[in-house]
């Protein structure tokens, strides 16, 4: 199997969500290693948190599973149960369909990173917990709209 050099793997900064909400992942960047490895069957990303920075809005999947181990500095999971301190080594287990909103917030003055790793499907809806928001996936495109499926531009 080939070693990845990391070094060689651009980051990707920001996220694919609509304004307001791309300029709240500042300080947040990835890098996809699997794509990189050439997997297809499911993704694989290094996420580095700035001081301060969040790793997604809070979030989950109808039908892909997500995995994430905590690799540098400290992290806050924030979830439905409230919020979770994680160290390196920590582990975090999110089952498709399990409708606990969740995502990372670096509160530490230091850079935080975990791997996270996730089921890859040609289509796919992802529900937004703190915002009346949720994305649809198809293997065309994907849509950002309201929870009933408006679009976010109507108020």
């Amino acid at each position: 199997m080939p070693k990845l050099d990391l070094s060689a793997i651009p980051a990707r900064t920001g996220s694919s969500y609509p304004e307001p909400y791309n300029s709240q992942m500042q300080g947040r960047s990835q890098q996809a290693l699997g794509d990189a490895g050439g997997l297809s069957q499911f993704g694989v990303n290094l996420v580095q948190l700035a001081p301060g920075a969040q790793s997604a809005l809070r979030h989950w999947h109808e039908k892909q599973d997500e995995f994430l181990m905590v690799t540098e500095g400290t992290l806050t999971l924030v979830d439905d149960m409230g919020e979770t301190t994680l160290a390196v080594g920590d582990c975090c287990s999110f089952p498709a369909g399990d409708a606990n909103g969740h995502h990372l917030v670096n509160k530490s003055d230091a850079l935080g990173a975990f791997l996270v790793i996730g089921t890859r499907t040609d289509s796919e809806i992802g529900w937004y917990s703190d915002v009346d928001m949720k994305v649809t996936v198809t293997p065309e495109d994907f849509a950002f709209t309201r929870q009933d499926g408006s679009p976010l531009e109507d108020t």
